[in-house]
C-alpha cells in the first residue's frame, strides 16, 4: 500500500507531520499506528511497529511537502547545516623540523 493511495483519508495532524517531515525515511510509531488505523489497506511495518517508507512514498511526500512551501530546497541538492566550510591552509610550517616541500626546487 502507498502513502498516495490513502492520503485523502489521512487526518490533518498526520498530513502535517508527513509534510513537516520529508525527509524522514522510518515513520515513528505513534504517527504509524494513525495511518494504519485510518488506511483501508494495511502498511508493511518494521518489528517496532514503525512504517518503513518506500522510494515512491518519500518521493510523493517530498513533492506534497515542496508544493505546500514547506520546504525549498530541490531534491538534487544536498545541504549539511551542521558543518562549517573546511578553511585551506596555504602557508608550509616553519620551523627546523618542516618538511621541504617538492616545489623547493632540489
Amino acid at each position: 500500500m502507498s502513502l498516495k493511495d490513502e492520503w485523502d483519508r489521512l487526518d490533518s495532524e498526520t498530513r502535517t507531520w508527513l509534510l513537516e517531515n520529508p525527509g524522514c525515511l522510518v515513520v515513528p510509531r505513534t504517527v504509524s499506528a494513525k495511518i494504519s488505523k485510518e488506511a483501508r489497506k494495511d502498511f508493511e511495518c518494521d518489528t517496532h511497529g514503525q512504517i518503513v517508507l518506500s522510494r515512491a512514498d518519500h518521493d510523493f511526500i517530498r513533492e506534497k511537502a515542496e508544493a505546500a512551501g514547506t520546504i525549498r530546497v530541490p531534491a538534487t541538492d544536498y545541504q549539511f547545516f551542521d558543518t562549517a566550510a573546511v578553511p585551506v591552509v596555504r602557508r608550509a610550517p616553519s620551523g627546523r623540523h618542516a618538511a621541504a616541500s617538492p616545489d623547493d626546487g632540489e
